[in-house]
């Protein structure tokens, strides 16, 4: 896998946990409300396992969010990316 779908698998699974502490829901609540294992959670949430198209959505469905949503960059993601080559920028010159 490169570089780039790592970071990309990352930033989801980043998105995935946030929305599930926003939703105020541990591990174990969400996998009872997606109807899927505690286990496949904390691997998902870990790295350790990819989630099939069908447990996405079945979360995704659990945190009543668009699934949309772990895939677009938030405001704050957009700024840091700014910043971080906004900073590059300046060390060329």
């Amino acid at each position: 896998m490169s570089v780039f779908l790592i970071e990309q698998q990352n930033l989801v699974i980043g998105r995935l946990r946030k929305e599930r502490e926003k939703a105020g829901l541990s591990q174990l609540e969400l996998a009872l409300r997606a109807d899927i294992s505690q286990n496949m959670i904390n691997y998902i949430e870990t790295g350790k396992r990819t989630p099939s198209l069908d447990t996405l959505l079945k979360i995704c469905h659990a945190l009543n969010i668009n699934p949309a949503v772990l895939f677009s960059d938030t405001e704050e993601e957009k700024a840091e990316a700014k910043k971080q080559v906004l900073d590059m920028i300046q060390r060329w010159m």
